[in-house]
């Protein structure tokens, strides 16, 4: 059965940036929904190949059926090992989509939503043993502050993890009802939204290694790519964009990279064209796309 996902965010654009080559070999990352890999096996010919990742098993039911695809249910930051394990070692281009797909979004069980009342979970791989249950009540008031400072970017960030260690002494928080009201005096009805957005940010990073999966990928692909093959990369938030543009920029997440004898920077990629943003068209059709920054690079 196929599971329902929206369309993808900037289909198009970040298709046309892996500069399809009919026989090339690529990767979609974040299968999701299938609609970027649809496109992109629209585009190749009899002799391409698609290998495609995701770490829910949701995704498994939208698997395409043709000989040239490959789906794999892992998480990216093995992207590598898995190639490999298929015979590949060096492809044409990776596309990502990265973030929460609309489905993870949409179940309300999921507990991605502020929309919903639900479990707090919050798992993109529901295998894994991390929840947001056990960031919210286990972690030390420290470990609280830091993930809603680092990942959430929250000012009240000590504030928010005092009251909830406080709380959790009495009951635990179990629903995503009962964080917002352990919380509600930093929810002010201005600004309620937002604010509950960036705690849910930083409790799903968190839950997910969204960072640390990040880095770890990225720094795989100066080794994956061919010489001109081409990234992808649709992020969400800052502290993605930020980690994609310097790597883009200087194959690094801090400092310069080493000069050669001539002083020039050693870099693996170069940047092709400027940040990609949806059309305001775009983004009423799809409320999603609106935060998408699309960055392409090519591997030199």
């Amino acid at each position: 059965m196929e599971t329902m996902y929206h369309n993808p965010v900037l289909l198009k654009e970040t298709v046309d940036g892996l500069n399809i080559k009919p026989d090339g070999v690529y990767v979609d990352v974040t299968f999701g929904g299938g609609g970027h890999s649809k496109e992109i096996l629209h585009r190749l010919g009899d002799g391409g190949r698609l290998f495609a990742f995701d770490q829910d098993l949701d995704a498994l039911d939208n698997a395409i059926d043709d000989d040239r695809f490959v789906l794999i249910n892992e998480n990216f930051r093995y992207v590598k090992r898995f190639l490999r394990f298929h015979g590949v070692k060096k492809v044409d281009g990776v596309l990502a989509d990265f973030g929460v797909s609309s489905h993870q979004f949409d179940v309300a069980e999921r507990g991605f939503s502020t929309r919903f009342e639900a479990k707090l979970d919050m798992r993109m791989n529901r295998q894994n043993e991390l929840s947001a249950y056990h960031v919210v009540n286990e972690y030390e008031e420290e470990q609280l502050r830091q993930v809603f400072f680092q990942y959430g970017e929250l000012r009240a960030a000590p504030a928010m993890a005092r009251l909830i260690v406080e709380h959790r002494q009495n009951e635990p928080i179990l629903t995503s009802q009962q964080l917002k009201q352990v919380l509600k005096k930093f929810l002010s009805p201005r600004h309620e939204n937002k604010i509950l957005a960036q705690i849910y940010q930083a409790i799903r990073i968190e839950v997910n290694q969204e960072i640390e999966v990040l880095k770890e990928f990225l720094l795989q692909m100066p080794e994956v790519l061919k010489i001109g093959g081409r990234l992808s990369f649709i992020s969400y938030h800052s502290l993605e964009d930020r980690l994609v543009k310097r790597f883009i920029r200087n194959g690094l997440f801090e400092g310069e990279p080493e000069r050669d004898v001539f002083g020039n920077f050693e870099v693996p990629l170069k940047k092709i064209n400027g940040l990609i943003v949806p059309t305001q068209e775009e983004i009423k059709l799809n409320n999603r796309a609106r935060s998408a920054k699309l960055r392409i690079a090519e591997k030199i």
